[in-house]
């Protein structure tokens, strides 16, 4: 496992753009249990406490994306403990929510759904960091099936009460067109390391986390550079701790000859397909 001193990079705000945003932010308020955080006709923000998780951007004359196109394959919602995981499962049973699927990865337990206009969502919990199994910097991930009757029996029959306040957005998985370019923007430009691969997936992180961004081509082999405006991902933000980590990346991105804008507190770029990623300086 690759180790570091100091705090690490880590998953700030995902930015969609939607054709019904009131639907759409409805879904993340009911379904997911976050709050209205702000914005106006054309934008709302949705998160815990005064932190946004999610930002929804309407353009009613975006195209709508294509399961095949580069992008977003889900938000990861990290929930503090796994007795919060079987809460919010239970209540989303309780209202019907349809789910695609669920798996116990080793080092989490998941529930995967989408909301309303397609955009993939995972809720999960990590088990303790001790229980990670590692060969060299390589974490042990499987896809196994989900115990959710234990999950429901460790929620201990107490009610969900909406998205925690120390709950995050925990990683973001993406469609790219070929993993090589995704490894050498995502692991040899933002500096991440591999953590782990799957058939037709590659996994990053900062600091030995299993992953902050996950990239496959499961739907989306050789898939061309997105065209905007579309709906779907807008812009992934990464949460960085020092000054210098940006500047590190402005030069990598330079050396690959790959334009970088500065962007608030930071700068944003592009992956191979025109997947935005932003880098902000965390707040002190």
């Amino acid at each position: 496992m690759t180790t570091e001193t100091g705090p690490a990079p880590s998953i700030g705000k995902v930015t969609l753009t939607v054709h019904d945003l009131q639907r759409v932010s409805g879904f993340y308020e009911d379904v997911i249990g976050l709050h209205q955080l702000g914005g106006d006709g054309e934008v709302a923000r949705l998160g815990v406490g005064d932190t946004v998780l999610v930002e929804l951007r309407r353009n009613a004359a975006a195209r709508r994306h294509s399961p095949r196109d580069a992008g977003l394959f889900h938000t990861a919602f990290l929930l503090p403990a796994r007795a919060d995981l079987g809460r919010w499962l239970a209540d989303a049973a309780a209202k019907g929510v349809p789910l695609q699927g669920a798996s116990d990865h080793l080092v989490s337990e998941a529930i995967y759904l989408a909301d309303p206009e397609g955009n993939g969502i995972e809720v999960y919990a990590d088990r303790p960091r001790g229980e990670w199994r590692w060969t060299n910097d390589t974490v042990a991930m499987s896809t196994q099936p989900l115990d959710k009757d234990d999950l429901l029996r460790v929620a201990g029959g107490e009610p969900w009460r909406g998205f925690p306040e120390d709950g995050i957005v925990g990683h973001v998985h993406l469609q790219v067109g070929a993993l090589p370019q995704a490894e050498a923007f995502y692991a040899g430009v933002l500096g991440q390391d591999i953590t782990t691969h799957y058939p037709g997936a590659t996994f990053y992180s900062w600091g030995g986390y299993h992953h902050h961004i996950a990239t496959n081509i499961w739907n989306s082999r050789n898939a061309p550079p997105r065209t905007e405006p579309a709906t779907g991902l807008a812009d992934v933000e990464i949460l960085v701790p020092r000054g210098d980590m940006i500047e590190a990346v402005r030069a990598r991105a330079a050396e690959a000859g790959l334009p970088v804008e500065d962007a608030d507190a930071g700068l944003r770029l592009l992956d191979p397909w025109r997947t935005s990623m932003t880098l902000r300086r965390k707040a002190a």
